[in-house]
């Protein structure tokens, strides 16, 4: 059975702060509800300042999705490293990796948005820099012993539930973040399918004595959302698949390596690119008996109405998902 994954980025580009307060409740129930259907996976991610109200803070949605779900796992893909403060960042890990019973898994890049670092009051020329001081602090941190930061000597507790620590992944699509991965002897998390960037990385690690693995996306890896009649889901909701599409687009340039990279300006080319997908339940168990190693939903996308993204969602779990389990 492939994994399965519910995204959630909350975005909104019209909503109230009312508005905005039921989507993220709607959020919280579907991800219970995907919980109980045996849903692998909520994947949620980080940006700041903008102005659809892109989730900035992952980590309280992930404790919120905590307390509403017992078994599903909850991905940060990604994390801003660089603009964390490294102590604080650890504790809120380990009381998460804690609360969760050890479902927390937090992918740490370092982003490609300069307004995010000029926004925080962080030079965004240092990002390597405090990228690395970043990951070594968090694994010294969740040792619970004394170690040195920055001319003093810290103590971070309580220690995390998981050992020798939570999961924790370096993304990105650069060599510099596949050397910092194997320096360290953390898995890598390309941020699209980069076939040569692995070998690299497995590369450095011989080079360094230390193992690892990498979590890369497939080839193709679309966005799904699952409704009876995609022609009139795509003539009456389109235009929300359009504005992430757009709004992603414009935060890229050319060097950025993305799973999800569009280039459409209107809703027949975006259609045509597949990089958003709306199948039929029918549709999508075809598409999942494929060679497809995840299938990701995205019933919220782009300011989605929540009754429309229920629909998706109840069709994957009830019409889809039981057909896939002995895939």
């Amino acid at each position: 059975m492939p994994v399965t994954v519910v995204r959630f980025n909350l975005v909104d580009p019209a909503a109230t702060p009312a508005a905005l307060s039921d989507r993220y409740k709607a959020a919280l129930e579907m991800s219970a509800y995907a919980d109980d259907r045996g849903i692998t996976t909520v994947q949620t991610e980080e940006h700041h300042g903008a102005e659809n109200n892109w989730l900035p803070s992952p980590f309280a949605f992930a404790g919120a999705v905590f307390g509403a779900t017992r078994r599903i796992s909850v991905t940060v893909s990604a994390i801003i490293g660089p603009l964390h403060d490294p102590l604080r960042l650890a504790e809120d890990i380990a009381v998460l990796d804690l609360l969760s019973g050890g479902r927390l898994v937090t992918v740490a890049g370092i982003g490609y948005r300069p307004e995010e670092y000029a926004r925080a009051g962080v030079d965004y020329k240092l990002r390597g820099k405090l990228q690395d001081e970043l990951l070594e602090t968090l694994l010294k941190a969740w040792s619970g012993e004394p170690f040195a930061f920055r001319g003093r000597t810290v103590r971070v507790t309580p220690r995390p539930l998981t050992q020798p620590h939570p999961l924790l992944l370096v993304g990105g699509s650069s060599k510099a973040a596949a050397r910092r991965a194997a320096r360290l002897g953390l898995p890598f998390f390309p941020s699209a399918h980069l076939p040569d960037l692995q070998t690299y990385y497995e590369e450095r690690l011989a080079e360094h004595g230390t193992e690892g693995w990498t979590m890369m996306p497939a080839a193709e890896t679309p966005l799904l959302h699952i409704a009876d009649d995609p022609e009139r889901t795509w003539a009456e909701h389109g235009r929300h698949f359009l504005h992430e599409a757009r709004t992603y687009a414009s935060w890229q340039n050319r060097d950025i390596h993305s799973a999800v990279k569009s280039t459409a300006t209107t809703v027949e080319e975006l259609r045509a690119e597949g990089v958003y997908r709306v199948l039929t339940p029918e549709e999508c168990v075809t598409y999942a008996k494929g060679d497809t190693g995840s299938l990701i939903l995205h019933p919220l996308s782009g300011g989605m109405p929540v009754d429309e993204g229920w629909r998706s969602l109840h069709h994957f779990c009830e019409n889809v998902l039981p057909r896939l389990k002995d895939k």
